[in-house]
């Protein structure tokens, strides 16, 4: 074994040796700790690789035992890819590709179960009718809740890049609102005439839209056909059991499967 050496991979510190991160010559480590990229220092006189610190973890046991282990409820695969081609370990590479389908085939059977609840409230707000004359005002908003979830984690992803909230005049992907890979929950409310756009943000009132078709989610039949268009690209059908076809956009749970 050579001396070991110290990594300040975006500020997390590896320690390994010489022989581990020259066993791909050809690789970015390989190259830069063979001499022929130099090498940067940190303050303490680690070398110095500006990026992602955690990832790095993989990559380094991928060089001591030439095997890519991933935990069950890895969700980082994307960034993992990035990471994976900067360094540029031809046999990690193609570890990698051999896991993502692996990953997909597992997930080709899956189930799509979504709980829907309406409710109505009424909502007071202010308007300003003249420089220094307000009205107070009042109107019944709808409110939307649904749960979601899926075994398939990929779907819920693909889901989140298709529906945004809008929020204090911005609009962000729910993604950011998953619980956990394989649930995820929806408020929203419809617009209301009338009702100044400012008083959404006052009242933490979030409505729903469809990227890139810029459509508004108003209703549960809007959002049902939706979620529906965006499941059944995703190889998904409705499970003829429940609820009954006829009946589906009426119901308030809705079941979808896929099969490989």
């Amino acid at each position: 074994m050579s001396e070991p050496i110290t990594l300040n991979v975006g500020g997390k510190l590896y320690t390994t040796s010489l022989s581990t991160l020259t066993s791909f010559p050809d690789s970015m480590l390989g190259a830069m700790f063979s001499g022929k990229i130099p090498t940067k220092k940190d303050s303490q006189g680690n070398c110095f690789i500006d990026r992602d610190g955690k990832i790095f973890r993989y990559i380094l046991n991928f060089l001591r035992t030439s095997h890519l282990d991933l935990p069950e409820d890895f969700q980082e695969m994307g960034l993992l890819r990035r990471e994976v081609d900067f360094y540029q370990i031809q046999p990690l590479i193609e570890a990698l590709q051999e896991k993502e389908v692996e990953l997909s085939k597992a997930e080709k059977n899956a189930m799509l179960n979504i709980s829907l609840d309406q409710k109505t409230q009424t909502v007071h707000f202010t308007v300003r009718e003249a420089p220094q004359i307000y009205s107070l005002s009042s109107s019944n908003m709808e409110v939307f809740s649904a749960r979601i979830f899926s075994t398939s984690c990929l779907f819920l992803k693909l889901l989140g890049s298709k529906l945004y909230y809008c929020f204090n005049g911005n609009l962000s992907s729910i993604s950011s609102y998953l619980q956990d890979p394989n649930h995820l929950t929806l408020d929203w409310v419809a617009s209301v005439e009338g009702l100044p756009e400012e008083e959404y943000t006052r009242q933490n009132l979030k409505r729903l839209w469809v990227v890139p078709d810029n459509k508004q989610i108003n209703t549960f039949q809007v959002f049902v056909e939706e979620v529906l268009k965006i499941a059944m690209s995703d190889g998904f059908c409705i499970d003829s059991s429940h609820p009954h076809t006829s009946d589906f956009m009426n119901n308030k749970i809705i079941r979808l499967i896929r099969y490989k």
